[in-house]
């Protein structure tokens, strides 16, 4: 997932990643503010630092750290569900000076492993492939481990699916019984109106 968003200098910013369980999320990003007299964003937000904080489907904080203009953080999910990401500048200015602007450049890789470039340059080319092996093993892991995430959620949509058909199936049944009732009751009520002023 990459991204870039604008967002005001003492505003906190969230975006919500579904990660499935014992995975490693990791994060990429980098701060412009807006120049006004340029009309642009700078390159870069000297001196501004962004406060990072990650919570997890309960509710626990897994992350909260500050971080320079640009900067990699990383977590990994201990349960499966949707973990919010919060970034934030720490701009100490009151709020009604804090009036810049700013654009965040967002990447999010969720699954992701560091992968060692010295290694991979190294002269053994068998260290080298077992290495690369290793990594690829990794991946199939997160592979697998993102299919059973969706295999789960598919299996709960359907049970929520069959659960609901099943409710409306009933109350299908319900209402035709109140309507045999009352088409009964007025049946009787005019047979016994009937009746009585001795017209049947």
């Amino acid at each position: 997932l990459a991204l870039y968003f604008h967002s005001g200098e003492r505003e906190e910013k969230c975006i919500i990643e579904d990660v499935p369980s014992d995975t490693l999320v990791i994060g990429n990003y980098k701060v412009q503010r807006w120049d006004i007299h340029k009309q642009d964003f700078l390159e870069s937000a000297p001196g501004l630092g962004m406060i990072v904080t990650v919570t997890s489907p309960s509710a626990e904080v897994l992350l909260s750290k500050l971080y320079g203009p640009q900067g990699t953080f990383s977590f990994t999910s201990y349960l499966s569900g949707e973990h919010v990401i919060c970034l934030q500048s720490n701009s100490t200015r009151f709020v009604a000076f804090a009036g810049s602007k700013l654009r965040i450049h967002l990447d999010i890789r969720v699954g992701e492993h560091f992968l060692d470039e010295s290694v991979v340059q190294a002269k053994d080319k068998v260290d080298e492939v077992n290495f690369r092996l290793e990594h690829l093993i990794e991946e199939i892991h997160h592979v697998s481990k993102e299919q059973n995430y969706e295999r789960e959620r598919e299996e709960k949509f359907r049970k929520t699916s069959e659960e609901t058909n099943s409710n409306i199936l009933w109350w299908a049944i319900v209402q035709t019984l109140i309507l045999i009732s009352i088409g009964i009751w007025q049946i009787k009520s005019l047979r016994d109106f009937f009746i009585s002023k001795k017209l049947v």
